[in-house]
């Protein structure tokens, strides 16, 4: 098994407004998307998550290679609790996860 990071392009993290987050994979070929979107389940993005699987959003853009994922942010932005005001740190919690 080979990690998420290993094989596409980028992982990025961003706000969906205060209250949701949107999680961007750019896999960068059709072989890639491929492998990616059958061998990431949405419920391993949620067990990352520590949040119920139906509570993502998946979305697969296979003309352009993306997958994302748009779930509830931990914390409303900008709240004393929010350690991530941009969202932008949350991508890393998927670096990792085996395909």
């Amino acid at each position: 098994m080979t990690k998420l990071v290993e094989i596409v392009v980028k992982v990025r993290s961003k706000n969906a407004g205060p209250f949701w987050l949107t999680i961007d994979i750019f896999c960068g070929s059709a072989e890639a998307f491929t492998r990616v979107s059958s061998g990431l389940a949405t419920g391993m993005v949620a067990t990352a998550f520590k949040i119920e699987q139906q509570m993502i959003k998946r979305f697969e853009l296979e003309e352009l290679h993306v997958i994302k994922f748009s779930l509830p942010r931990p914390y409303v932005q900008g709240t004393l609790a929010d350690r991530d005001m941009h969202g932008a740190s949350y991508s890393t919690l998927l670096n990792d996860i085996e395909i």
